[in-house]
C-alpha cells in the first residue's frame, strides 16, 4: 500500500514552512547570539522568538498548519497520532523545580543548573517538590495526547523518543499504522523545545556546543547549535488521498531503523549498525544507491558525527549524489531534526530544487555538497538521522505519479 504525504506543518528559527524554505534557498540562517538564562553565558542559538518556546504551543501551531495544508476539517475521530520529542516537557519541569526551590530560599543567583540539583539534595524535606497533578501534565506523551484532543481523535496515539532519530521513527511508525490497516490517515512527526538550562549545561560539559555558529562538514566545525521547532505531516493511503482530491507532496518509499548498542554519546566508529539502517531503507524502498538524487544528511557539525556520516555516505552512495545539511540554518532541533529534514526533502522533490548546506565554507570531505541553491531532477531522496545512544534512522521519499 502506498503511503503519501498530503500536508506539512513546520516551524523553525527561520519561520513557517514557506518562510523557512525561502530563507534556506538564499542561504539565510536563523542562528543568533542569545542569552535566555542570565545564569548562563550568551551563545549562538536558533530561537523561534525572543525567548525559549513552549512545547504545547509549538505542537498546536504546526498541527493547525499541517491540517490546513492537507485541506482537512475537524473533528477527525479515526486519525492516528504519532508525535515524538526527545526532550518532551523538560523545560516546564525545570521551571517548576526551580520555582519550588526558590520558594524556600532567599538565594536566587544560580551560577549553574547543577547548583539547583545540589540544593535539592541538601534540603531536609526529601519529598519530590512538585505536586502530582502538575507532574502528570508534563509526562512525555502528553504532547501527542494534546494533539489528539485538538482534532477529536480516538484512534491510536504514540509518542516515540529515540534521541535525534525521533522524527524519522515517528514517521516510520505512522507508515506502519497505515500499511497494516489500523488507520487510513495519521498525523506524525516531532516537535522540540529543547533550550533549557539543563540541556545547555549538559551539552556544554560534553563539549558538543559551538561557540560561534554551526558549520556542518566544515574543516573548522565547532559543534552544534541548539534550535527549536518541529514538523508534523499528514500521511494517508494513496487511495484515500486520490479519492478526496488531495495534493500530494510525495510518497514514503521505506525506512531503516537500527541501534548501535555501543556508546552512550558517540557513534560506533565502525558504522556497522548505521550502514545496516541505510541498507534496510534502500531494500524496503526497492532502490539502489545510484537511484538517489539527494541526501539530507544529519550533519550536526560535531567532529565525530560528521566524520562518521561522511564515511558512511562515501561507502554506500555514488560520489555524484547531492548532499546537504540544513542545521547551519535551523540549528539542531534534536528529536525534531529528522522531521524537518523530511519536510525539506519533500519541498526539494516538489520544487526540483536543492537547498544549500548552510554554514559550509571549506569541506573536509570529498562529497558533492550543495554549496549554493541548485536546480535539478529530484526523484528520490533519503533523509538520515543519527542520535545519541546509537539510534540510526534513514527514510526514503519519492515523487508520486
Amino acid at each position: 500500500m502506498d503511503v503519501v504525504v498530503t500536508g506539512i506543518g513546520l516551524v523553525s528559527a527561520l519561520g513557517s514552512l514557506e518562510n523557512s524554505w525561502k530563507k534556506l534557498l538564499v542561504g539565510e540562517s536563523g542562528i543568533r547570539p542569545h542569552q535566555p538564562f542570565l545564569e548562563l553565558e550568551p551563545r549562538p542559538l536558533a530561537l523561534i522568538g525572543t525567548k525559549p518556546a513552549d512545547l504545547i504551543t509549538l505542537i498546536r501551531l504546526v498541527l493547525a498548519d499541517a491540517l490546513q495544508d492537507a485541506n482537512l476539517t475537524l473533528p477527525i475521530p479515526d486519525c492516528g497520532i504519532v508525535i515524538g520529542s526527545s526532550r518532551g516537557f523538560q523545560g516546564n519541569l525545570e521551571q517548576l523545580l526551580r520555582g519550588k526551590r526558590e520558594e524556600g530560599s532567599s538565594a536566587t543567583d544560580v551560577t549553574d543548573v547543577t547548583d539547583v540539583m545540589d540544593g535539592w539534595k541538601k534540603e531536609e524535606n526529601s519529598q519530590f517538590p512538585i505536586p502530582n497533578s502538575q507532574f502528570l501534565d508534563f509526562l512525555p506523551h502528553m504532547g501527542a495526547i494534546a494533539a489528539a484532543r485538538e482534532i477529536g481523535s480516538t484512534g491510536p496515539v504514540k509518542a516515540p523518543m529515540a534521541a535525534c532519530a525521533t522524527g524519522i521513527w515517528s514517521i516510520a511508525q505512522a507508515v506502519e499504522l497505515i500499511q497494516t490497516g489500523q488507520c487510513q490517515l495519521v498525523v506524525a512527526g516531532a516537535v522540540e523545545a529543547p533550550i533549557t538550562p539543563l540541556t545547555l549545561t549538559g551539552f556544554k560539559r560534553m563539549g558538543a556546543l559551538a561557540k560561534t555558529g554551526c558549520y556542518p562538514f566544515d574543516e573548522d566545525r565547532e559543534g552544534f547549535v541548539l534550535g527549536e521547532g518541529g514538523a508534523l505531516f499528514v500521511l494517508e493511503s494513496a487511495d484515500l488521498a486520490m479519492s478526496r482530491g488531495a495534493k500530494i507532496y510525495g510518497r514514503v518509499l521505506g525506512f531503516g531503523l537500527t541501534n548501535d548498542a555501543c556508546y552512550v554519546h558517540a557513534p560506533d566508529l565502525g558504522g556497522k549498525s548505521a550502514i545496516a539502517a541505510v541498507n534496510q531503507c534502500l531494500k524496503r524502498s526497492n532502490l539502489s544507491a545510484v537511484d538517489l538524487d539527494f541526501i539530507h544528511a544529519h550533519g550536526t557539525a560535531t567532529e565525530l558525527n560528521d566524520k562518521h556520516e561522511a564515511l558512511l555516505i562515501q561507502k554506500l552512495f555514488d560520489r555524484g549524489v547531492a548532499v546537504s545539511s540544513t542545521k547551519g540554518a535551523t540549528g539542531h532541533t534534536l528529536g525534531a531534526s529528522g522531521a524537518l529534514g523530511v519536510a525539506f526533502c519533500l519541498m526539494s522533490i516538489k520544487a526540483q530544487i536543492l537547498p544549500p548546506c548552510a554554514g559550509l565554507k571549506q569541506p573536509e570531505f570529498e562529497l558533492d555538497f550543495v554549496r549554493c541553491v541548485r536546480s535539478g531532477k529530484v526523484r528520490n531522496a533519503v533523509c538520515l538521522s543519527f542520535g545519541f545512544g546509537g539510534q540510526n534512522a534513514a527514510i526514503a521519499l519519492a515523487q508520486y505519479r
